[in-house]
């Protein structure tokens, strides 16, 4: 027997009276005075992209800033990087006041089931498919460092247009961002069955050069103590997917040692004292897109939560973009080739 309690939704407070948001549909919703949103708040002190509201693989949910002028509260208290909500917190966008309610929902056992808890059940309808995906991490490197060194205004404006500027470059080359954790960002690729195009490879680099390039300007638009840097993970192998979004909003999720590696390899970059670190398949597609063995350094790292030794190919922004002056270059070269021999 399945016991279901309220589902998870927010209570929009105004002079009018209450209105019901239901949370249900999709893992993300964004709230602000465009017409682009999923909640448009016709309130003044209100951004036209104000903030996000995501749900995780684990069922909780996560308030994220995006860079709004007036800041985003729960509780009274302003957000500064993305934060966990809990049943009845009271969220604050300008004038205007939500509350935030997400009772469990509880699937006790049936007899039929076998004894399947509600975890594997979760886990068995929603990541079904095994497929082939690259894995993106970029992290704020010296965050903590800055957070000591600017107001929490301004820290709130700062995190929240880099998550907004981030979200808007992955999905210019083709992706999504998974999850918003704290200073840094996922983002997951999914390939064709059996493997990755050199032009895949040659758009996942462009977009983690675009994310750098981004990042090393935020100190022009803000007062920072010094320009910002990102460090990132890439990695690809396969992982268990699913939609868990549903109609014209798909809604991906990816789990497994792909995903779990590619935070560790970013982890790793600060060990090396490096910017970016590929995992050994990663750069096997690489090179098969046009990427110089002498641009990437071999080096061999231990992963927090891998019983081996991992093999990683690491190096600098600079590396990366001279890999993609060289791949245009080449593209050029083959489309002129290509159109004199016609």
């Amino acid at each position: 027997m399945v016991t279901t309690q309220p589902v998870p939704h927010l209570i929009l407070r105004t002079e009018s009276g209450s209105r019901y948001l239901s949370l249900i549909g999709s893992n993300c919703w964004t709230f602000g005075r465009g017409d682009d949103n999923n909640f448009v708040l016709p309130d003044r002190w209100i951004s036209r992209n104000h903030a996000m509201l995501q749900r995780v693989e684990t069922g909780e949910f996560y308030l994220i800033d995006m860079g709004s002028r007036n800041g985003s509260f729960v509780n009274g208290r302003r957000v500064s990087v993305p934060v966990t909500l809990q049943n009845g917190d009271r969220l604050t966008f300008g004038q205007t006041d939500l509350d935030f309610y997400a009772p469990e929902i509880e699937l006790q056992a049936d007899p039929s089931s076998g004894g399947m808890d509600s975890q594997e059940f979760t886990a068995t309808a929603t990541l079904h498919v095994r497929r082939l995906i690259s894995v993106l991490v970029v992290d704020i490197r010296n965050f903590t460092g800055m957070t000591r060194q600017i107001d929490e205004s301004t820290l709130s404006e700062v995190i929240g247009t880099w998550f907004r500027c981030a979200g808007d470059i992955i999905r210019e080359y083709g992706s999504w961002v998974d999850k918003y954790i704290g200073d840094a960002v996922m983002a997951v690729w999914i390939h064709g069955a059996q493997e990755v195009s050199p032009e895949e490879m040659i758009r996942i680099t462009q977009a983690l050069s675009a994310l750098q390039k981004m990042t090393s300007h935020l100190h022009e638009r803000y007062p920072l103590p010094f320009p910002l840097r990102i460090g990132a993970g890439l990695n690809t192998g396969y992982a268990m997917v699913g939609n868990t979004g549903t109609g014209d909003r798909p809604d991906y999720t990816a789990l497994g040692d792909t995903v779990n590696a590619a935070f560790r390899l970013e982890s790793s970059t600060k060990q090396i004292g490096v910017d970016v670190a590929f995992g050994e398949t990663t750069y096997q597609y690489l090179e098969g897109a046009g990427l110089k063995a002498a641009l990437f350094k071999q080096h061999t790292v231990v992963l927090k939560g891998f019983d081996i030794p991992t093999i990683t190919y690491a190096g600098s922004f600079t590396d990366l973009d001279e890999f993609l002056r060289s791949a245009h270059f080449d593209a050029v070269e083959n489309s002129v080739g290509n159109h004199q021999s016609h």
